[in-house]
């Protein structure tokens, strides 16, 4: 009857040891994708009345759809004259512009209209689960009344499914769940172009960026790798810890027994 109980207590021990450990991993692995969000990060300074490049990151939340399409909007409150994607293999980029309530004045000219929105369609190309994508663009002018622009974006999976980016973040409240793209600006460089060329300096005659766009996406391909292998190492080391405390369990029973 004792020897029994005690095999009873020893599986009892190694189950709840066992459960401990995937419950844990599960939370490990899982913690990564559970705040991806779509962002918006500026290549080098994005200062006001400057001009910059910013990559759209977006992240695949699922894990049985791909994104097909992006929808980033522009605040017509701070209005770009300009706005230039990158071209993105396998995607089609549209950009839509709208009148302005009240007129712009940029380097001696009135602009009357602004960039509203840029549209990212799959054109061949998805962005499958556990993968990610990044969208180049051209900005300026940077206005200089504001100290961010909140870019509200709509991502659009395969199975029709649509997530909208927009919630604004409140001072003092947590991050809501499907925050809208907040690009920082930085206070205004002497030059007053933010220490950023010009879009005829960063672009070429079809909108594209030098190469340090490309740098930047397989600086960033790499750190998401890194970033993976390091939570897959914790996940192993927290399975051997696992064990070592079952077998520590098993080992003082059979010393007590």
């Amino acid at each position: 009857m004792t020897v029994s109980r005690l095999a009873a207590g020893r599986v009892s021990a190694v189950r709840v040891a066992l459960a401990g450990g995937i419950a844990l991993s599960s939370v490990v692995l899982l913690s990564g994708t559970a705040f991806a969000h779509v962002s918006v990060q500026p290549q080098g300074e994005a200062a006001k009345g400057g001009y910059a490049t910013v990559n759209v990151k977006v992240p695949n939340e699922r894990d049985n759809a791909s994104t097909v399409k992006l929808e980033v909007n522009f605040p017509l409150d701070h209005p770009l004259a300009s706005v230039m994607p990158q071209p993105v293999p396998g995607w089609k980029a549209v950009v839509t512009k709208s009148k302005l309530a009240k007129p712009l004045e940029l380097h001696g000219k009135t602009i009357n209209e602004a960039v509203s929105k840029v549209t990212w369609t799959s054109a061949g190309s998805k962005i499958g689960p556990g993968e990610f994508q990044q969208f180049p663009l051209s900005l300026g002018r940077l206005p200089e009344d504001t100290d961010q622009l909140v870019l509200k974006a709509i991502q659009t999976y395969d199975n029709k499914e649509v997530v909208r980016w927009i919630e604004e973040a409140k001072e003092g409240a947590d991050e809501p769940q499907n925050p809208a793209p907040v690009l920082k600006l930085s206070a205004a460089s002497a030059d007053h172009h933010g220490g950023a060329a010009k879009p005829t300096a960063t672009t070429d005659a079809k909108g594209g960026h030098d190469d340090k766009a490309g740098d930047h996406e397989e600086t960033a391909s790499a750190s998401s790798s890194t970033d993976t292998t390091a939570r897959v190492l914790g996940v192993v080391g927290i399975l051997v810890g696992v064990a070592g405390v079952a077998f520590g369990i098993l080992a003082g029973r059979r010393r007590s027994a």
